[in-house]
This record gives C-alpha cells, structure tokens and sequence, in this order.
C-alpha cells in the first residue's frame, strides 16, 4: 500500500486455493525428499514474505530454517516515523526467535546468505558479525524472500550524503540528521548557512516521500515550534522533488491532487518534473525538463526514489539461465518457481512472473504482494507433500494508502475513494493490524495517542555522529 520501497500491508489475511492430484511427473519432483526423512525448508528473509511462508509451514511435518542477517522482523512501513522521532525503534521491530519460540520445527539462524548451490542444494553462508555460523545450510525446498535495497540509479556515492529510510539504522541516521539540522541552524553565524540547515529534500514522490516529507513538516511547524530560541522551525523549507508530473503515480489523479493540498498546508513544496542530477555534502542539483538546471543549497537530503532486487535475485537468474531485468528481479514461473528448479521459490521485490501465457509482468513493490505471495508458496509446500496440485499465484489487489500527515490521509480502494480524516484512520487501522506482537501494537497505539494530543514526539535523540 506504499511505494516501490516500503509500502503499508493490506488487510487482506490470505487467499484460497483450489487444489487437485499432481500429475505423475510432478508427483516425482526433486522437491520431494527420500521416502522416511524429514522434509527441509529453508526460507531466507525476515521480512514479510519469509515471515508468511514460515507462519504456512510452522505446524505441518517440515522441518523450517528461517534465516536472516538480522535477528528481528523490522515494520518497515513505518520506518519513516523512527527518522521523524514519532516512533522508537523498538515500537516497530519484533525479534525473530520470539515470534516462533513456540514451534520446535521452526529454527531461525542469523547468519548472511552469500549464495545457492542448486545442484547441491545447499544456501551458503557467511557469518553475521561476531555470530559464528555454519558454511552452508541444505535444503529440500527453498524459498527466498530477501527484498530489495534503493537504487541510486548508478550513483551509488550519493547514499553518503542522500539517506533512505528502508532500514531501521539508516533510519536512526536520517533521525539524527534531521534533528541535528535544527540544533546547527539554532548556532549558525549567518544566514546562509543557516537557510542551508533548515533546508531538507526528500527525493521520490511516491508515498514514502510523502509520508517523509509531511513528517517533516509537521516536526518543523508543529512540534518543534517553541524549542529554540534563535531559530523559528515553522520557516523551515521542505522540497519534495520527483521526475514525474504529480506525486502518488499509483493513486488516481484526484487523489494526488488532495495529497499534494495536505502537504503544501504543512510548508512542503512539491517539486514535480525535476530530475536529480548531483547531490552532495552542500546540496543536490536538479533539471528541468527544457535542459535548466537548479542548485538547491541543503544539508539534509533524503532518498525515497526507486528500489532494486537484492543481489540474490541476479545470482539464482544465473545459476537458473532465467532472466534478470534492470532492476536485478529474476523471472520465475507462474508457481512462484525457477525454472528447472520447481523446488526453489522466490518472492516479493526480487522477481517478475511468467504466466502459463508466456507473458512477463512485474507486481508493484507493495507489503501486501510479499504477504499473499509468501502464504501461497507455504501452501504450494504443504500442497506437493500431500501429492495435490496447486493454481497459478494470483495477486488479489485491495487498494493503496499513504498518510501525509496528523489527521490527512489518501486511500484508494478501487470501488472508493477517501481522503482526510476519514482515510486517515483507516491507515491507523491496517498499520496496527499488521504490526507484529501484542506489545509492540499496545506502544504504538499509546504513542500515537500521545503524538495526537499532545503534538509532541517522544523519540527526538540524536545517536549518531
């Protein structure tokens, strides 16, 4: 429900699927295992997808090795509000032993997946840092979600100065440079400098940069307002630049419209048909359509503009022979499945489908995509190991939503459309509904509370240097 980066989940719980006998050939799959030994998956991510296909598979006879870099499931539709010091990091990460430390058959391994062998059937491995780990790990069934990270679009030396949010440490770097901003413009000898500071660029107009660019325009006219005694933080400049011609391209236009209102009453200046040529430590420059260029003096500049498939995807394409577009996603079948390799699943961000047609689509980079397609490989598993067949995937879309800021919101659910207040708390409610564990829901809900009638940001730290 958000842009190609992080968008919110659906409140869609599932999809069914049909089943039937396997035809002979499938019945004798290299996906099923020997007569009499225990079938392994192994599922690589901890996000949404990983998550889904495990949650499928953690009370059937498999035995599940989940295994992720990291030891937590992050929320990432709401990392922006961790960088805008509205939520901790902890309201919004979940560790991944609690969430299955009831199931014996489902292992989590924290160690970094550095390749495949296919032939072998094995994900090998490198050590997460000062965690040792085993070299590789086998496998009967994989199933691969590991995302995607930003795409700088070939200038990768601009992620030192243009943080994204996608993570919950660059968000934690994103929060202290915005924070940081404002306590150098508070002591700056001169107005330039001081102009520079409080001059912050969100680059992508999708709902990431919306959402990041209506927080940070609420922090500087809203909650900020009386804490400094040099500076006003109301005259703060926010500048949301995009190549396209409107903000929210997947909403329809009335929506993107009222979106772009919402956010010019919060003091964010849209900045549509640009292109970001140059960013550095001083500012970014952009262009114009008829070949002009612009400098825009800005110490803190955020990257919210396009995403590429994690590097396992371009590696499975080429042990697979299929193939990898220019956003490094692999094309798999129709089952979610390389080809040759019906027991290798991949999912989410990283892949483009091939249907029975022969057609090649890619899905959006949505939560909701990942979700549906991690609980369908999960029935896919539990499908083949009772010898039935399962449909093609089929991805059942519910809308889109992106908030802009306190009380504004846009939702487009297809048969409606809602903006404002209305939309709004229908964004509250599927962010709660899927945020992981009963604690982290409770924290969320007071916070918000707490933001909305108080006006105040509880996690305003400056941690890094």
């Amino acid at each position: 429900m958000r842009a190609p980066t992080m968008r919110s989940p659906h409140w869609r719980r599932g999809c069914r699927f049909e089943t039937g006998r396997l035809p002979a050939q499938m019945m004798s799959s290299p996906a099923t295992p020997p007569p009499g030994a225990s079938h392994r998956v192994v599922v690589v991510g901890g996000g949404f997808g990983g998550l889904c296909a495990v949650e499928r598979l953690r009370r059937s006879s498999v035995e599940v090795t989940l295994i992720d870099r990291r030891n937590f499931h992050l929320f990432q539709p709401l990392t922006y509000q961790v960088a805008t010091g509205a939520l901790s990091p902890g309201d919004i990460a979940y560790p991944l032993r609690a969430l299955f430390k009831s199931e014996p058959k489902v292992r989590v391994m924290l160690a970094e997946v550095s390749g495949f062998d296919l032939a072998a059937r094995e994900v090998l491995l490198d050590a997460a840092p000062a965690v040792a780990s085993p070299t590789s790990v086998p496998y009967d069934t994989l199933i691969v979600a590991a995302g995607s990270a930003y795409s700088y679009f070939g200038h990768d030396e601009w992620s030192k100065v243009a943080a994204e949010v996608k993570s919950l440490e660059s968000a934690l770097t994103v929060r202290s440079r915005i924070l940081r901003a404002f306590e150098q413009a508070e002591i700056a000898s001169d107005n330039e400098a001081r102009n520079a500071e409080m001059t912050f660029v969100v680059v992508g107009g999708g709902p990431t940069g919306v959402e990041m660019a209506g927080q940070i325009g609420e922090l500087a006219r809203d909650t900020l307002r009386r804490d400094f005694r040099t500076i006003d933080p109301r005259t703060a400049r926010v500048l949301l630049i995009d190549a396209g011609g409107r903000l929210l391209a997947d909403f329809p236009p009335s929506l993107s419209a009222k979106a772009a209102r919402s956010l010019v009453k919060l003091g964010v200046t849209p900045m549509l048909d640009r292109t970001v040529v140059d960013i550095d430590a001083a500012g970014v420059t952009v262009a114009a359509p008829d070949g002009g260029r612009e400098r825009i003096a800005a110490r803190t500049v955020i990257w919210a503009a396009g995403v590429r498939a994690s590097s396992l995807a371009a590696q499975l394409g080429e042990l697979a022979g299929a193939d990898v577009d220019s956003a490094g996603r692999v094309t798999v079948l129709s089952d979610l499945t390389l080809a040759g390799h019906p027991e290798v699943f991949v999912l989410g961000d990283m892949i483009r489908i091939r249907n029975p047609a022969g057609d090649v689509a890619a899905l959006p980079g949505l939560a909701p995509v990942a979700i549906q397609q991690g609980r369908y490989a999960g029935k896919v598993v539990r499908a083949r190991l009772r010898g039935e067949a399962s449909p093609p995937f089929r991805y059942h879309d519910k809308g889109n939503v992106a908030t802009i800021g306190r009380g504004e919101a846009v939702v487009d659910l297809g048969f409606i459309r809602l903006s404002g207040a209305v939309a709004w708390l229908v964004w509250l409610f599927v962010h709660l509904w899927y945020l992981m564990g009963l604690r982290n829901r409770l924290l969320v809900t007071i916070q918000w509370s707490f933001s909305f009638f108080t006006h105040g940001r509880g996690a305003r730290l400056i941690g890094d240097r």
